[in-house]
């Protein structure tokens, strides 16, 4: 998934304000403890980043999106 891929889908998802705020605050379990951004930067996968916030969020990521 290319990174604005990722983005776009995350904004969809959670509205564009809000999805910046899920990406540099909260830590997900599946990344290790890692927010979006830390997983970015470090290099993970964004389809694996995606797989996560479809786990943590699965009543706010459309079917369509996930």
């Amino acid at each position: 998934m290319r990174l604005t891929d990722f983005w776009a889908r995350l904004e969809q998802s959670f509205g564009s304000v809000y999805a910046r705020s899920i990406a540099a605050d909260h830590a997900f379990t599946e990344l290790g403890g890692r927010t979006i951004d830390e997983a970015i930067t470090q290099g993970i996968d964004t389809a694996t980043i995606w797989r996560a916030v479809v786990a943590a969020y699965p009543d706010r990521v459309p079917s369509r999106l996930r």
